[in-house]
């Protein structure tokens, strides 16, 4: 479902160190708050060499940010590596979890580890006195709308006593995927903005959402005319945590939504979970 593998290009120590500099030469001056999503893992050296990582560490320190957000899968994050990170500013580490179900991770997303490495990697980042973020992932592959719905909430449950902080990521159809194809083929339909709403409610904070692409045919959506107010009333969601006004949203459309979980489950419900 990712397309960022087809954007990457070769890049040496000192074209990252330069990329990182042309990027906080554009940044306001009363910055606090750094996050480096490398489309990857920051912590792997293959990726970012140590040379970079190091240098782009000390510059931030020399800057006088006060909390550093970088993204690593758990294989890479080690005592050392954790280390390296808080030896200069206090660091959150966010790992793309995506689900709880490790037959889910597997096979639909194809992620390449467990549930427990993602405990255990959260434990160590805990250990040395940092914070973790845990993504979740709402509608991948081959799971109907609710199975999807019902995975995300049970994803954060259990990511919510090893995570400070939950991030629930939208499905949105991105070029040269195997989901585009599928959606080409009409197999695959992104999430409804309901079931994301139904997440945010069910699942203790702080959990936040930017719900991209939101109202268009590539990303998540509901019938058109709701999904404007529904997409801004999450967003809000995420700065005050206040459940309250998504309960109260509503639109003709979402028994549709209702409709189509219930007929999905009849016909798919037993082909995966």
């Amino acid at each position: 479902m990712c397309g960022f593998a087809g954007e990457g290009a070769p890049a040496g120590a000192d074209d990252l160190i330069n990329q990182f500099q042309w990027a906080m030469g554009r940044s306001s001056p009363e910055v606090s708050v750094v996050k480096i999503y490398t489309s990857g893992s920051f912590l792997d050296p293959d990726e970012m060499p140590v040379q970079a990582r190091d240098e782009i560490l000390r510059r931030l320190q020399a800057l006088g940010i006060s909390r550093l957000v970088i993204e690593s899968r758990p294989e890479y994050i080690t005592a050392q590596s954790v280390e390296a990170c808080l030896s200069h500013l206090p660091t959150e580490f966010a790992i793309g979890l995506e689900s709880s179900n490790d037959l889910i991770r597997e096979k639909a997303i194809r992620k390449g580890f467990s549930l427990q490495d993602f405990v255990a990697a959260s434990e160590q980042v805990h250990r040395q006195g940092g914070r973790i973020k845990a993504y979740i992932l709402l509608k991948p592959p081959l799971l109907t709308e609710g199975q999807a719905m019902r995975d995300a909430i049970a994803t954060g449950l259990a990511a919510h006593t090893h995570a400070d902080v939950l991030s629930l990521n939208l499905c949105n159809v991105q070029r040269n995927t195997v989901v585009e194809r599928m959606w080409q083929r009409g197999e695959f339909r992104p999430p409804w903005l309901w079931s994301a709403l139904e997440v945010l409610k069910s699942v203790p904070g702080p959990i936040v959402c930017d719900p991209v692409g939101a109202g268009t045919r590539r990303g998540p959506h509901n019938c058109g005319a709701c999904d404007e107010s529904i997409a801004s009333a999450i967003r809000d969601h995420a700065l005050s945590q206040d459940v309250g006004p998504l309960k109260s949203l509503d639109c003709s459309c979402k028994a549709a939504w209702r409709e189509l979980m219930e007929l999905e489950e009849g016909a798919f419900g037993a082909v995966l979970l």
